[in-house]
Formats: C-alpha cells, structure tokens, sequence
C-alpha cells in the first residue's frame, strides 16, 4: 500500500498506510526507496492474526486511529535528504581486508569475504559486455536504483565471479527487471530464495557444473552466479535483513544450476528454457523462486508407470500452501520444479514419452482430495478469506473447472492449473537414480527467461581469458 499511498501524496490527496507492527522498519526503508522518507504510516500493534477482536479493537482505537488522523491532518516535518555515491565513484581506498570491513558495516556485502571492485577489474568484465556500461535494465525496487551493465561489473568482481561470467549476469539483471518476475517481492516473509537454471553451450564454455552435485558449491562458475545474485539484490534492488528482507527464516542463495545439454540432446527432451520460448542450443537463463523442496531417493521402474506414482507423490508432498497460487491468491502462478537425474530421464524417454508426455502424467496422477487441498488455501490459514471451498473458487472465476467436476471432498483434485505448469529439468549424477522436487512461490518470484546475449568476438575473448 505504500506505493498507492506514494502516488497520492504526489498527487496532493493526504494518505495514511497501515502498517503491522512486525514491518515498521520494512514501511520506513522502502519509503526512501520510493522517494518520499516521511510517508505517512501508521502502526497496528502486534500481529491481527494473534489478536482477540477485542483487543484488536483496543489496538487501533488507542494506537492505529490518532496515527491516521494525524497523518490525514498534519504536515510532515520535511525529510533530510538519502545522498549516495555515484554509479563510477571510488568511495574508499584501502587494504583487502580495510575494504571487507567497510563494505560490512554498510552492509554491501553478504558476510563473506568479497572481492574490492577495482575500476581494473570492474573494466575487465565491460569487456565481456554486449552492451554499453550505461545501459539501463530498469529500476529495481525497493529502493529503485538503476539495474545497469556497469553495476553488474562491480557485483560481478564483488561475488567472484570471473569476467567471461558477464553475459550470464547481464542476463539475469534483465530478468530480475522482468515484471513478470516480480522482484519486489523479494523480501516476503516466506523466505523463499530464487533457483537460476542455466542453458545451452555456455554451460561447457564456462565450466558449470551440471553432473554430479549440480546444487552444491566448489566449482567456481556455478558457486559465484549463484552468489551474484543475492549480492546485486541487496546492493542494487536494496533487500536487507531487518529492514526489506523480511523472510521469517530465509535460506541463503542458491548455486547455478546447469542441464544437461549433452543428455538432453542424445533422448530429444527440450530443456527448461524451451518453456520460455528458447530452442534447445539457445544460452538462456531461467530464473525462479521457490519455498524449499527435497530429494525423492531411490526412484524404481524400468518402465515410466513403474516411476511416475513416486514422483507424483512427491509433487504433492511439497505442496501445501503454496497451493493458493493454483486458486486464490493468484490463479495458475504455482509451478514446481521437479529434476530429473538422467538415467531417470532417459529410462523415461526410452519409453518413446516426450517431456510433455511426462507433465501431461504428472498433472493426472499428482493429486490430492479437495478437502485436504481446501485445508491448504483457507482452513489452516487465511489465504484465501471465507474458507471458501474448491466448487466456490470455481463459481467465483478463481479457479479452472476441473476443481469442481463434482462436490465430493473426496475427489482427487490437481496441484497445479495445467500440465504445462509443471517445470521439468535434467541434471545431476548421471548414475543416479534420484529426483528432487521444489515447491514455488507462485507469482511471488514467478518463473522468467531470457537470452543470454554474447558479445562480438566472444570466442577469441573467451580464449584469450582463459590463458
């Protein structure tokens, strides 16, 4: 509300926010951001959720409503301007460990050692840009800085990354830019951490890694990106713990996760990136947010019916309230992620089954009974108001009528919206026969891709790089 509440200051009209307790200091950061440092919030004690109506009541007649009055009522004290360092500005000279501290205390770094962005080594990943270094993406809130190349350089060199990295970072500035994406709902309370799953023949050309321990760090390409990006959220976008990061428990970034292009190839399978538009051998990055997930171990069957009751089931142990982005919240932006180490893969595909065959599969037999399905929208929370039933959504145009082909609460009914929904990769121990489900944070973070654009003469760079 705060942005809505920006607008109409702007346009003359007094307003006043209402704001919980528990996101005062979250109210007043992106406040700054927008512009307006004294807009006007007014503060509901403790958590409505926890609260009797009456004390409730007591709450916003002895604190909330003076506020709002006050607001309404009384001109602000004027706001002392936020100043900061231009874009090509050295703010500090000094030793490493000099620069660790000061970047520590102003909180541009994520508690690990990072590396000082020196104009030289800032300038040495411009030359793997495709763009200029004033190029701008967009503005990025919270605080709405500009996502340009030249301040993806310098948290490029800050992660670790090395120089032949920028593409794939520029890339992923584009897409935390993406509306569609979502990025100011970064800091909710979820927690959830974005999964960056990466295409096409720069897997190799960079050395990702994309076999055996494909989500666990040591191998520099995937281990940095990954970092990267939390990094130029807390820097650029402007997500700090305690003020605009408001995740109850959070997790830390994600490495990289690279397909398998050679196994993809070898059983005719599209990668990920095919479901945003990208042919197979087209470098793209996806990029998503998701609430957790886990490993299905031990995957049997020599034939896929024999595979698919376990995947299905796990699909839909990692589903539970994320099931308000099927129906609800916002209808059909649910979209787990389920990998598929290749041996899987292609005992699946040596069945003649394509990896719309596999959703068309999943969507079919990864179901639970509605009224479980109703517990996870509205009857263990207030996600969606009303306690509502599945046949209501329906009624209302809130969700597809498959959720309400009969009123029996023991009818199985789907996790997702449709087939399509569901998100399929190949990576991992070529040997193995385990998956490994993530559930999503619907259009919280909603799945996005985009080309990674290489600049002229990237071979010879690439090669030169590399001496």
């Amino acid at each position: 509300m705060l942005r809505v509440s920006a607008i109409a200051e702007q346009a003359g009209v007094p307003s006043s926010t209402l704001v919980c307790e528990g996101f005062a200091g979250q109210a007043a950061t992106t406040a700054v951001g927008l512009g307006m440092p004294n807009l006007p919030v007014a503060i509901v004690p403790g958590h409505v959720d926890m609260q009797t109506d009456n004390e409730l009541r007591d709450n916003i007649v002895e604190v909330t409503l003076g506020q709002v009055i006050a607001n309404l009522t009384e001109q602000p004290d004027d706001a002392a301007p936020v100043v900061e360092p231009g874009p090509n500005e050295i703010v500090f000279e000094g030793t490493f460990e000099e620069v660790n501290r000061l970047y520590y205390e102003n909180g541009w770094s994520d508690g690990l050692p990072i590396v000082p962005p020196t104009r030289e080594k800032v300038e040495a990943f411009l030359e793997f840009a495709s763009l200029p270094p004033d190029h701008v993406f967009g503005k990025l809130p919270p605080d709405n800085r500009a996502a340009s190349v030249w301040s993806v350089a310098v948290n490029g060199v800050m992660a670790g990354c090395r120089p032949e990295c920028m593409p794939v970072l520029l890339a992923l500035a584009e897409a935390m830019c993406d509306p569609d994406y979502g990025v100011e709902h970064s800091g909710n309370t979820p927690g959830a951490e974005t999964l960056i799953t990466l295409n096409g023949p720069i897997v190799k050309e960079l050395g990702f890694n994309y076999e055996q321990g494909a989500l666990r760090d040591g191998f520099i390409a995937n281990t940095s990106v990954g970092r990267f990006w939390r990094l130029y959220l807390r820097n650029v976008a402007g997500f700090l713990l305690h003020q605009t990061d408001k995740g109850t428990y959070g997790n830390t970034w994600r490495v990289v996760l690279a397909e398998n292009e050679d196994v993809l190839e070898r059983i005719g399978w599209e990668p990920i990136a095919a479901d945003f538009g990208f042919a197979r051998g087209t470098n793209a990055v996806t990029i998503s947010r998701y609430t957790g997930g886990d490993v299905v171990a031990s995957v049997f069957g020599q034939k896929p019916e024999q595979m698919l009751p376990y995947l299905a089931d796990a699909l839909v142990k990692q589903s539970g309230w994320e099931l308000a982005f099927t129906v609800g919240i916002a209808q059909g932006t649910y979209r787990p992620l389920l990998l598929l180490t290749p041996i899987l893969a292609e005992t699946i595909a040596k069945a003649g089954w394509s990896r719309d065959d596999l959703k068309d599969a999943l969507f079919e037999q990864a179901r639970l009974p509605a009224w479980k399905f109703e517990q996870y929208i509205g009857g263990y929370n207030n996600l969606v108001p009303g306690r509502r039933t599945l046949l209501d959504m329906v009624n209302l145009g809130k969700a597809p009528r498959i959720f309400a082909e009969s009123s029996d609460p023991e009818r199985l009914v789907p996790i997702v919206a449709e087939p399509d929904d569901i998100l399929i990769a190949v990576t991992g121990d070529p040997m193995r026969t385990n998956a490994y489900v993530f559930s999503h944070n619907g259009m919280l973070g909603y799945p996005v891709g985009k080309e990674i654009r290489l600049p002229e003469g990237w071979h010879e760079k690439l090669r030169r790089a590399r001496r």
